[in-house]
């Protein structure tokens, strides 16, 4: 009955840590009691209540002792949730009510867009609907999904607009027929003006070509902002508007660590922060702050001269500089670069296909041969002198814009003009720049290396450079200015401990920090099974294992009579299956098995749940992706079949980098590295059995190392309770 269940939280601002702590778990218990069908579970409130404890004492907005990590009035909550427990409930329930009594904001940043359109299109809307106070939510997305209508007017009209400036370079697909590109740039104009269309290319009837939307895309570099006159109208401020307005904002992690200081989102010392699919931060920071340059495609430096003159004589502005002498200077070192790249690759390029995996080249310790030397500091210097004109210049037409409305829309064209230059001068000045930085005595070196590939028929070589521990990033960017926050997931906790997770993110000496691993409600022994199969092979014979584990994969899915998903650790394992369901006796199961790659994620995963529904098998065979995220409960799942143990490529640079250095301090890289990151993917590749209460399931790995090795049961050590078989021949055995 109504008058029974909790009463609504208090929205009086709470003064003390112990009445935000008690309104915060109030909240929750308020919102479980009045959600229609919903059922309290333990591991739940349990999560709500550490949240609760854990954000309570923290002060929010004062970033002047931001560095000093064991302040008391800091909490970071680190919560390992298992599958079921209903995490994303948890947390809102409790932090967005914390929030609204004092006044501030939350930002959740998730890792896939799955979570993100779950969370903005059910799990906000009916938390907003259950509390006393209300509040508006939104979703961020990056400059890049939105249009600029600047551009769009003249490419609309048939102005080039410097649309055709890198027009078949780096790799990427030809734009195609001038007329057609036209015509579509017109008709998302009528659009626009018709209402139709609010700019956001997600909300485009089809996803449009990435050659035909980038000389579109609203980026930073091309951007004047409120000196722009198309400013009232722009698409991607008129959604940073909405953003002002909102109380939680949902982000992914890559938007958060690249806007960090742009003032694109609320500052993080300034708000209540949720890192939802927290297992992916460390990956995510090492790919925002990996630098990288396109060896190859030089022709852009020829344009250069010409349109940084032309803006500066149109806004006489006197700069010194010698464009074609620098612009020819840091092509010649790019084709310096590039020559001594072929060569370090190797004769293998020649060989490469559009389909083959990309060839890399890694420098051992960072060390470069010496005669890179040269060429990398003439393309230091070169790039960075144009890139420091490209500054003033930018600075000058703001200047003009701002000082003269009425020549905002050329000060804007030339600013738009110069800003497609400035990304390609930044990556040559920064990767040049760290590839030439020496590591410091005790401090890990960066990675670096060369990757070469084929794309639409053209060879592609690039260079790179990365920091080695995500973690030192995490905690200079992100945790020093961070107040209260929620790290979440379901797969933190590895090889039976927090230490690898709480390393990777950066959190590991954060006197800030708890950690609480809730457990799943699932009664995983009771609901499932964990088969491991002992083949005759060693896993390390590559084909001789390969060959037996896919004739019994093949025996195996003939049990299959609803949904299964078979996960393999390479693409090359996976084609020799598909080779081997194409022939032979298992050509009957073919028609079974649903590909990745053969159609979109999306189309995949409808047509499973068809087959289904229809009473048919249908089989997903997939790869590291389909391992994580993909929520396929009861009969759409009843199988997973794990043909060998997750270990990441042994040709990862920036991992193999990390064990050479964990080497030369006299540390085990294996057991430090490979193997808790390893148990983390096997607990996210296992948890796609069971998703509620009543799925029965069988988890079946043919890689017996899980259980035959020590660090094999280590990884056991992480992963839930299942029932665990041996299988050897036809007999299968309780471990």
């Amino acid at each position: 009955m109504r008058d029974e269940q909790p009463a609504s939280p208090d929205p009086t601002p709470p003064e003390d840590a112990l009445a935000r702590e008690a309104l915060a778990l109030a909240a929750f218990d308020h919102v479980v009691g009045r959600a229609p069908g919903f059922r309290a579970r333990e591991g739940q409130r349990e999560m709500a209540a550490f949240i609760a404890e854990t954000l309570a004492g923290v002060k929010l907005g004062d970033d002047s002792v931001s560095g000093e990590a064991g302040r008391p009035d800091r909490g970071i909550a680190v919560v390992q949730a298992g599958t079921g427990v209903g995490k994303s409930a948890a947390y809102a329930a409790t932090v967005i009510p914390l929030a609204l009594a004092q006044d501030k904001r939350v930002l959740i940043s998730t890792a896939t867009v799955a979570l993100q359109e779950q969370l903005i299109a059910k799990d906000l809307p009916a938390l907003a609907a259950l509390l006393p106070q209300p509040f508006h939510f939104a979703l961020a997305k990056g400059r890049g999904r939105y249009v600029c209508r600047l551009k769009l007017d003249q490419l609309a009209a048939g102005e080039d607009a410097g649309a055709d400036l890198f027009d078949g370079e780096g790799g990427g697909k030809p734009l195609g027929d001038a007329a057609q590109r036209t015509q579509q740039y017109a008709q998302w104009t009528m659009a626009l003006d018709q209402g139709d269309w609010d700019g956001d290319r997600d909300r485009l009837a089809e996803p449009p070509e990435p050659a035909l939307w980038a000389p579109v895309a609203a980026e930073r570099h091309t951007c004047t902002a409120r000196h722009c006159p198309a400013y009232n109208g722009c698409s991607y401020y008129q959604a940073r508007n909405r953003l002002a307005h909102a109380q939680v904002i949902v982000v992914n992690h890559d938007l958060l660590l690249s806007t960090l200081g742009l003032h694109a989102l609320p500052k993080p010392q300034d708000c209540y922060v949720v890192l939802d699919e927290a297992h992916h931060l460390p990956d995510v920071a090492q790919g925002q702050f990996t630098a990288h340059m396109d060896l190859m495609h030089t022709t852009w430096l020829d344009r250069l001269p010409k349109a940084f003159d032309e803006v500066a004589k149109a806004i006489t502005h006197a700069h010194g500089v010698d464009l074609n002498e620098h612009a020819r200077g840091a092509r010649a070192a790019l084709t310096d670069l590039a020559r001594l790249g072929m060569a370090a690759v190797g004769p293998a390029v020649r060989d490469l296909a559009s389909e083959s995996p990309p060839l890399t080249h890694r420098f051992e310790g960072g060390a470069l041969p010496t005669d890179w030397h040269e060429p990398l500091a003439a393309l230091q210097l070169h790039a960075g002198v144009l890139l420091k004109l490209a500054e003033a210049l930018a600075v000058q037409l703001r200047a003009n814009a701002r000082e003269n409305p009425g020549e905002a829309t050329r000060s804007a064209e030339h600013y738009a003009r110069i800003g497609r230059f400035a990304p390609r001068l930044q990556s040559l000045h920064e990767t040049a720049s760290l590839w030439l930085q020496a590591a410091e005595s005790g401090a890990p070196p960066l990675a670096k290396w060369l990757q070469a590939g084929v794309m639409h028929g053209m060879v592609t070589l690039s260079a790179h450079a990365c920091p080695l521990q995500p973690g030192s990033l995490l905690h200079h960017h992100l945790w020093r200015h961070v107040r209260g926050a929620v790290v979440t997931s379901a797969s933190l906790v590895t090889c039976g401990g927090f230490d690898h997770f709480l390393h990777e993110a950066g959190l590991a000496w954060d006197a800030a920090t708890t950690t609480r691993a809730v457990q799943s409600p699932f009664d995983h022994a009771k609901q499932g099974r964990l088969v491991v199969v002992q083949t005759a092979a060693d896993p390390k014979d590559v084909d001789g294992y390969t060959r037996e584990m896919l004739d019994l994969l093949m025996t195996d899915l003939r049990q299959v009579t609803r949904g299964a998903l078979v996960l393999f650790t390479s693409r090359v394992q996976m084609r020799a299956a598909i080779a081997l369901l194409e022939r032979g006796a298992n050509t009957d199961l073919r028609e079974r098995v649903l590909v990745q790659g053969e159609a979109s994620r999306t189309v995949l995963l409808k047509r499973h749940a068809q087959r289904v529904a229809d009473g048919e098998a249908s089989i997903l065979f997939g790869l590291q992706s389909f391992g994580e995220g993909l929520d396929l409960p009861g009969e759409l799942c009843e199988w997973v079949f794990i043909t060998k143990l997750p270990f990441a490529s042994p040709s990862d640079p920036v991992g193999q980098a990390r064990a050479d250095w964990l080497k030369a301090q006299g540390r085990d890289p294996f057991s430090e590295l490979v193997v808790p990151a390893t148990g983390a993917r096997l607990l996210q590749w296992t948890g796609r059995a069971l998703r509620t209460e009543t799925d029965e399931a069988t988890v079946i790995c043919y890689d017996a190392r899980l259980l035959r090795q020590g660090y094999g049961r280590r990884m056991l050590q992480g992963l839930p309770p299942y029932r665990l078989q041996r299988r050897q021949g036809q007999q299968t055995v309780d471990v």
